[in-house]
């Protein structure tokens, strides 16, 4: 609760004028049922996220046909970060991804990295190491169209991985999600990055 005072100084030229202060209180506090809807909208755009990374690994592993051809599934040979890295790289740092394109040690960090940041955040656990191993790739992949297509150097993928934090800091885990649990468990107590 925050207070402040308010002075109306009409030419308080008389003692009733000078005692016409006013107190107002005003709330600075996040009402139960807006912490409540809060907590839920989080682990909605953490559940949502979440499926942003599982279904880019499904796809590339199985070759769905969003975004990955059938003919380049995984499984039958493909490789999933040569389409990305080999073509659609631009500016400072092209010339280095496309050195990494298809590689198969990049091949299994990108798709191990998908599969487990996009299952912690949909069963809210791993909060931590997701949000930091989503934002490290997501900033790793704006790193490597620089410029970004609409804008000078912000694009989705910086925003993505300043919810990824926002959602680790605010707990979101802990709604719709195992976080609860997975937070009372031994391992995790034991080493606490684990959250």
């Amino acid at each position: 609760m925050s207070t402040f005072e308010y002075r109306h100084d009409a030419g308080a030229s008389s003692p009733a004028a000078a005692r016409s202060d006013t107190t107002v209180e005003t709330s600075a506090e996040i009402s139960p049922g807006s912490r409540t809807a809060l907590r839920y909208v989080g682990a909605v755009i953490r559940i949502c996220l979440g499926w942003v990374f599982l279904w880019a690994f499904l796809d590339k592993l199985f070759g769905l046909g969003h975004e990955t051809p059938a003919e380049g599934a995984w499984l039958d040979g493909g490789q999933p970060t040569a389409g990305f890295l080999g073509n659609a790289t631009a500016g400072p740092f092209a010339d280095f991804y496309q050195g990494l394109a298809g590689q198969a040690w990049v091949d299994w960090v990108f798709m191990i990295g998908l599969l487990g940041i996009g299952v912690a955040l949909i069963l809210g656990i791993g909060m931590r190491i997701a949000a930091v191993a989503g934002a490290l790739m997501l900033v790793l992949m704006w790193s490597a169209v620089l410029p970004p297509a609409n804008n000078p150097f912000m694009d989705d993928h910086l925003i993505y991985a300043l919810v990824l934090v926002a959602l680790a800091l605010g707990d979101a885990g802990r709604t719709l999600g195992l976080g609860a649990w997975w937070q009372s468990t031994a391992l995790v107590r034991r080493w606490p990055v684990l959250v």
